[in-house]
């Protein structure tokens, strides 16, 4: 093959016709993810530490997030009413500015358990804008695109990891909290750009618009009190309650990698802090290459068959992460390795079975509700990982491999989406 049929065939890669198809609000809110990415994946492996370097305890930081995700349920039960009422694209603004930027500048002057108390509670706001975010971006587009949407959305956020060398070499030379401090600065500049750009170049949906002219002259808590008809309905939707089921444990396991792998790896099997930045990277090429390479190659086959590889892989993992030898990093790549496969067959999927399981005139407040049910249910498993992380650093993966296997089981009950409706 020549070099002109290389670049027509990579042209024609049905990722790049999907975004090129996808015009306006999807292709600008992908091509935004960096400006989140790029600093959230340079801080995100040393934020436990940053945190753990400061004095604040195993149980505190799990009492933060646990707290913190009280506080979500709220904001994610009235993203949907906001989301309708004031637009997706100015909800979506508003999140993340106090949702991001004011975050992160608070962050970049924690030095307590309070002021890291006080910026979690900040960032609160960004499950307002999840729920606008999410509208906006697949709205418009077609179902049969969602899985193509979601997959990009990945990539964002994935090509921005191969910066987090940069985190480890200045901590390696300036150590964890001057660095941290300055990322987060950096953070919440980018997000400041990320609004203006979000203001300039998005627009309102077209089911957006519906749904401001219909809450228009509608009060809030009027709106608010609509909600004793609506979740009802979602709590007897049966499909919706399994992905939502899937939705909670992914949210809990998450959780538990992103804030106690750092302090694992390094607390437990004695590996060097500078070495952290090192994994995402390899989880990133990792995922690039599936799902640059194979993921478009999948979409006939059904959405459990992906799914339960994924999650098998999931658990796989984590008993190899247990087993670890201490010092031995090589278990550690291997477990990144097998993560990084699992995630690219599992999270698109998710986000897209989410998506195509609820009530399309109702998305905002549906998807609200399913944010503040995955974060209700969720709550209480932050402090218990942190508790569990003081008896020893291995039970919190334990724990994340029973949960992989009641996930396992939910996706063979879920039914496989009708792209065609």
């Amino acid at each position: 093959m020549n070099t002109e049929q290389k670049k027509k065939s990579l042209l024609n890669h049905p990722l790049l016709q999907l975004l090129k198809h996808n015009k306006g609000n999807p292709r600008t809110l992908i091509l935004m993810e960096p400006l989140w990415g790029i600093p959230y994946n340079l801080i995100t492996p040393f934020a436990t530490l940053y945190m753990y370097s400061q004095g604040v305890t195993d149980v505190q930081i799990g009492l933060i997030l646990s707290i913190a995700m009280v506080v979500q349920v709220l904001f994610s039960f009235f993203g949907g009413i906001l989301t309708d009422k004031l637009g997706r694209k100015f909800t979506t603004m508003m999140g993340d500015f106090f949702g991001w930027s004011v975050a992160c500048l608070i962050w970049s002057i924690s030095n307590n358990f309070w002021l890291f108390l006080i910026a979690m509670l900040f960032n609160c706001f960004e499950q307002i804008n999840q729920t606008a975010w999410y509208c906006l971006l697949i709205e418009d587009a077609e179902p049969k695109d969602l899985l193509g949407i979601y997959t990009w959305v990945n990539i964002g956020g994935l090509i921005a990891i191969f910066f987090a060398p940069i985190s480890g070499l200045l901590i390696n030379s300036f150590t964890v909290i001057p660095v941290i401090r300055v990322l987060y600065l950096v953070f919440s500049v980018n997000m400041l750009i990320k609004v203006a750009v979000t203001f300039r170049y998005c627009k309102e949906t077209r089911q957006g618009k519906i749904r401001m002219a219909e809450t228009k002259d509608t009060s809030l808590l009027h709106m608010l009190y609509e909600y004793k008809e609506l979740i009802p309905k979602v709590l007897k939707d049966k499909e919706v309650m399994k992905v939502l089921a899937v939705s909670v444990i992914l949210y809990i396991t998450n959780m538990v990698s992103t804030n106690f792998f750092s302090l694992y790896v390094t607390q437990w099997l004695g590996i060097e802090s500078r070495y952290l930045a090192f994994f995402p990277i390899l989880n990133a090429a990792v995922m690039l290459i599936f799902m640059i390479g194979i993921q478009h190659k999948l979409e006939l086959v059904k959405f459990r068959i992906p799914m339960w590889v994924g999650l098998a892989l999931y658990a796989i993992a984590v008993i190899l992460l247990i087993l670890a030898p201490v010092g031995n990093m090589l278990f550690v790549i291997i477990y990144v390795f097998i993560v990084a496969v699992a995630g690219a067959l599992v999270m698109p999927r998710k986000d897209t079975l989410i998506q195509l399981s609820i009530n399309a005139e109702e998305r905002a407040r549906i998807n609200a509700l399913i944010m503040s049910f995955t974060i209700a249910f969720s709550s209480p498993f932050g402090y218990f990982a942190g508790w569990l992380s003081s008896i020893d650093r291995r039970l919190p993966f334990a724990f994340a491999f029973a949960l992989f296997l009641a996930a396992f089981i939910i996706v063979g009950r879920i039914r496989d989406p009708e792209f065609s409706k």
